[in-house]
């Protein structure tokens, strides 16, 4: 049974997850032999003050260099 986990910032549409959750259980019965009941999808949505990228929380852009 593959599980697929989904880490993203929050603000998708659920529309959005419904086609992606599609498109990824149809690569993995097309890829991986399996059936579609079988691939499991959890999304787990981020709050922006929840990640950071090189050091900076994303709610909080990072300074300009003063190049």
């Amino acid at each position: 049974m593959p599980v697929v986990t989904i880490e993203w910032l929050e603000g998708r549409a659920p529309e959005q997850k419904a086609q992606l959750a599609h498109a990824l259980t149809q690569a993995f019965v097309k890829t991986a032999g399996v059936q579609p009941e079988q691939v499991w999808i959890v999304f787990r949505d981020v709050k922006r003050s929840d990640w950071a990228m090189g050091g900076h929380l994303l709610e909080h852009p990072k300074p300009a260099s003063s190049v």
